[in-house]
């Protein structure tokens, strides 16, 4: 999906060139950069145009520039090879400790009963997000669905590089863009065996309201192009029938699953879930997926050197992770008094949450909310600022966080969120998915 887009001057003159050929002289001061290096890399508006191009005809719901302003940032995010080695490493290590039969036990033991069905394959892609510190990288969280890894690729293959004989993509974003239909393939072969796979419904509720309801239409794109049916549908719009799962007449072999009920256990989820466990349908991401990566408490093993050493994990990736996971405690009423008066030290997260919500800041923590949620399963976790890019603006520098797109242990993708605020988001001028670029030396 290569899509050439403009790159745009910025007003202010860019750093001069000895700025950037400093940094890129020491490779481990390449981070540097987020500081210094204002050149601009990637042309909002113009990505806008490439997007609504890649989408051709079938069309978004309102104009980018309005419904999406802060949806891709103009600034490249830059990160040492040394912090990537390390995020590399991260990777490689959830990847064998995750297929522990020890760990698994402990992962599913609080997890909903659906967890104990294993249909068969990993659950497609991860992505493993990092707030990268003074002492290294730092795993804040795992998500089975990561939004954002087909928007990145279009961005990657955009970016304008000031300084190309020094500074690059770790990864090359055209090659990771052809790795996602793979990953889907490889995720039907795991249970379906030789069988083909034709169509792929890649489902969310009510789509089109979706924030990230514009990579729903690169993956139908890019999947059509693949070979694949597909259809971007509601659940309501799913039928059982005859051992078979249809959307608007059509078979289903494969969904896509986008949705936030991890379990499948709403009502409004019910066909989706008889399918699954009936092995009617192939569902990527599953429960067991979320179950075993992306439930919050996992972090709490994850992190844990005692833990590891008990379940067999090997000494690199017990190192790997211990250096890697910020302390992480599940809250309990016994607990609660002391984590209260540690609490701004400390980040609260529910256990399967998505996208920041009903997460908390300790400092920001009331006594109201920490009643709230008192009945609710929560972990703390030490608290990790993260890094910072730094703007022409006077708004202040942009908050950091790098995700990490994997699969079976192997990263993809590399990109960046920049925003402002207590958490990620996009409504931050300047902010959003960011390219990630480091040093070619």
């Amino acid at each position: 999906m290569k899509h050439p887009v403009d790159t745009m001057t910025m007003d202010s003159p860019n750093p001069p060139a000895n700025a950037c050929d400093a940094a890129c002289k020491h490779p481990r001061a390449i981070e540097m950069l987020n500081r210094d290096c204002h050149c601009v890399a990637i042309s909002p508006e113009a990505m806008h145009a490439a997007l609504v191009s890649a989408v051709g005809a079938h069309g978004l719901p309102g104009a980018l520039v309005d419904t999406h302003p802060h949806l891709f940032a103009a600034l490249a995010a830059y990160v040492s090879r040394e912090h990537l080695a390390a995020i590399n490493d991260v990777v490689s290590a959830v990847h064998e400790v995750t297929a522990i039969a020890d760990y698994q036990a402990a992962a599913l033991a609080w997890a909903p009963e659906i967890a104990q069905f294993d249909p068969g394959s990993p659950g497609g892609m991860l992505g493993l997000d990092f707030h990268i510190s003074p002492s290294g990288p730092q795993l804040i969280e795992i998500n089975t669905n990561p939004g954002g890894v087909l928007l990145n690729t279009l961005a990657g293959q955009a970016v304008d590089v000031c300084l190309p004989d020094a500074i690059g993509a770790p990864v090359d974003a055209g090659e990771a863009e052809r790795q996602v239909p793979s990953v889907m393939r490889q995720e039907w072969a795991r249970q379906r065996g030789s069988q083909p796979l034709e169509s792929i419904a890649i489902v969310d509720t009510t789509p089109e309201g979706q924030y990230l309801y514009p990579e729903f239409l690169l993956f139908r794109e890019l999947l059509r192009r693949a070979g694949i049916d597909a259809t971007i549908c509601d659940p309501a719009d799913l039928v059982r029938r005859h051992g078979r799962l249809y959307v608007g007449g059509k078979v289903v072999d494969m969904i896509y699953n986008r949705l936030t009920d991890f379990s499948l256990a709403t009502p409004a989820h019910e066909t989706i879930r008889m399918a699954y466990l009936r092995r009617e349908v192939v569902v990527t991401p599953h429960p067991r997926a979320h179950a075993l990566y992306a439930d919050k408490r996992n972090l709490a093993l994850l992190g844990d050197r005692e833990f590891l050493c008990r379940v067999g994990a090997s000494a690199h990736a017990t190192q790997a992770l211990t250096a890697a996971v910020p302390q992480t405690i599940l809250v309990t009423p016994e607990n609660r008094d002391q984590l209260w008066q540690r609490r701004r030290e400390l980040f609260f997260k529910p256990a399967s949450g998505f996208g920041s919500k009903a997460s908390y800041r300790g400092d920001k923590l009331t006594r109201r909310v920490w009643s709230d949620i008192g009945g609710s399963a929560y972990i703390a976790q030490a608290l990790v600022p993260p890094s910072e890019r730094h703007t022409r603006g006077d708004g202040g520098p942009l908050k950091m966080d790098i995700r990490c797109y994997a699969y079976l242990g192997r990263p993809l993708l590399y990109a960046a969120r920049l925003y402002q605020g207590q958490t990620t988001n996009f409504r931050t001028p300047g902010g959003g998915f960011a390219p990630v670029l480091t040093s070619l030396q």
